[in-house]
Order: C-alpha cells, then structure tokens, then sequence
C-alpha cells in the first residue's frame, strides 16, 4: 500500500499551527494563510542547527559534571559539591534508591539525549533509510523526556542542597549548575531543530524511484 504525502498532494503544513494549505507555485517566502508565519517543506538548515546545538551541549556536558555546582558555607568549614559528589554520598550513606534516581536524571538522560539526536542527525545527513520506523520512535521519547528535561536541574539542585546540609548554612550556585543548565537547554533546543520529516525522505525517494536507487546501491 503506496501512502500519498503531503509534498506529493502539492500541500505544506506549517510549523506554527499546523494548518495544512497548498503550496504556491513561484511565491519564494509562502506564508500561512491563518496565522502568517513563513512556511517550510522542512525546517531550514534543520541538520546544521541540530549539530551545533548537540556540538555545544556535549562541550558543556564535561564541566557540567566535573565543576561543583553548589557551594556551601557555614561554621564548621566550606565544601563544594559535584553531581556525583551527591551520588557517591546517598549511595554510601545507604540511600540507594536516591542514588539511583539521581544517577539516571543527571547522567543517563543527558548521555543518552546527545548521544540518540547525533544517531538521528547522522543519519539524515547521509540520508538513511536503516529502520526508519525505529528511528522515529527514538525521535519521539526524546521529544518526550525533553518536557521533564527541567526536571534534570531540580534534582541537581535538591540533591546538592541534602547533601551535608547543615544549619546556619550558606548555599551560592557554582559554574557546575550553569553548565548542567545550559545543557539541558541546547538539547531541547536540539530536539527542536531536527526535522524528523528528513528520516522519511530517502525511504520515500526509493519508493518512488526502486530502479535508481538499486543503481546506486550498486555503485556503491
């Protein structure tokens, strides 16, 4: 069963509202007829951003956890504290659930955000037609934990603020948190520059010219 798309319907959707309108013929800047933003067939330079962005993020994502991100002063002394400096404390004071937690939002998440949009940058880029339907769904739960990503910080700053939290304490943000934070925003920002369409298109080039991608192949 052959799916009829929407560049294929002479039709654009726009990004804005989702109003679906077609396409005019010679017209270089279209605009949406209901609420007038520019229309796209995909979003411009959606590859460049997303690896940018992804470029940007895993820089920061070292500092992010090798700098502390609080500080805490009080009568006994100073102390700075890491993410896993709050890790390695809830997990020998015997909170390991706690530790867990923490591991998993902190660490896990970010790894595995920058690590699936550059496999999904990567292969739109060149163009791939491996398991697009895999893909998608990848696509789909970054998308998704990328509403929770605040989430990440809030953990960040609860568990700094639990570990040895004494009375009389002074707790200051450190370059730690920044980092962690700016992190967190270049992935969401990421997420949203990559155009998932871009998975779908080579897939749709083949079904539409099998001959000459079989030539391709060949070549290859």
């Amino acid at each position: 069963m052959k799916y009829l798309t929407a560049t294929e319907a002479g039709l654009v959707s726009c990004h804005a509202c989702g109003h679906v309108q077609p396409r005019e013929r010679g017209n270089p800047h279209p605009r949406c007829d209901r609420c007038h933003a520019t229309l796209h067939e995909r979003h411009p330079d959606s590859i460049t951003r997303t690896w940018a962005l992804l470029i940007a993020a895993a820089l920061l994502y070292i500092p992010a956890n090798l700098l502390p991100v609080m500080h805490t002063a009080s009568l006994v002394g100073d102390e700075d504290d890491t993410i896993m400096s709050g890790i390695v404390y809830f997990w020998t004071s015997g909170s390991w659930p706690l530790a867990v937690i923490v591991f998993i939002a902190s660490i896990l998440v970010p790894m595995l955000k920058l690590f699936v949009l550059a496999l999904l940058a990567f292969t739109a880029g060149r163009r791939s037609t491996w398991r697009p339907v895999e893909r998608t769904k990848l696509y789909r739960i970054v998308e998704f934990i990328g509403r929770w990503s605040m989430l990440d910080i809030f953990v960040v700053t609860l568990t700094v603020a639990l570990v040895r939290f004494q009375s009389l304490a002074v707790i200051t943000a450190r370059p730690g948190a920044i980092a962690f934070g700016c992190v967190v925003i270049l992935t969401m920002m990421a997420s949203m520059q990559f155009d998932p369409r871009l998975i779908w298109d080579p897939v749709d080039d083949d079904t539409q010219n099998p001959t000459q991608h079989n030539q391709d192949r060949a070549h290859e």
